[in-house]
């Protein structure tokens, strides 16, 4: 697990831990480290919640998939970002969503019973994990409220806007790129791609933005 601790003293869920205590944590959690194609599912929709997930490498798609097939890009992760610990936390029977490889990826997968539950060794710094577990988790659901006031927006155009500003906001800069090609920033957004397409058209002859691949300038 060395080889990890780089990316790993980076991730939400291990702050304030020491290197040595790190990796006697990750061998009483029972950590393991698996890799992923692109597009293979880490995590299926309908199957219990057990795994909190790391990304090591890659990146990774949380997606859901309504009943007529319509394909809705919650979030996209990369390193060292932490994903499924809301639903395995509250034990989850079923998944609502499928967490797919959007890349080559390496995943760090660990069992949140063994974080929820102290161990007989009764490690000193597992209170400081379930600490920074139960701030990552308010941290997501303040992300989740700014997507719904993303997508609660009427039109493609105004749902693209609120986006775009959020981005340019993060960036602290007008032009900036965001993680999706066209097809995933409309399922993001939850719209037709090709009304995206006019929209966004519509938006450069007016000289509101200019864009070129996944790349916006906001004027």
């Amino acid at each position: 697990m060395k080889k990890y601790l780089k990316i790993l003293k980076k991730c939400p869920l291990f702050a304030e831990i020491e290197d040595d205590s790190l990796l006697r944590m990750l061998t009483c959690l029972g950590a393991k480290v698996e890799e992923f194609d692109k597009k293979y599912t880490i995590l299926a929709e309908g199957y219990p919640a057990t795994y909190i997930g790391i990304v090591l490498s890659g990146s990774v798609q949380i997606v859901q998939v309504d009943y007529d097939g319509n394909r809705s890009i919650l979030s996209e992760l990369s390193a060292p970002d932490v994903f499924a610990e809301a639903f395995a936390c509250a034990e989850v029977r079923a998944l609502p969503v499928s967490v797919i490889a959007n890349e080559p990826s390496q995943i760090m997968l660990i069992d949140c019973n063994h974080i929820l539950h102290t161990c007989e060794n009764n490690c000193g710094f597992h209170q400081q994990l379930i600490f920074n577990l139960m701030k990552d988790l308010a941290t997501k659901t303040i992300l989740f409220h700014q997507r719904i006031e993303v997508t609660s927006k009427r039109t493609t155009r105004e749902k693209l806007l609120t986006y775009l500003s959020m981005q340019a906001k993060k960036a602290n800069s007008h032009s900036f790129e965001i993680p999706f090609d066209r097809q995933e920033l409309a399922d993001y957004l939850e719209v037709d791609r090709s009304g995206l397409s006019a929209e966004i058209g519509k938006l450069k002859k007016e000289g509101v933005l200019d864009s070129q691949k996944n790349r916006f300038v906001l004027y």
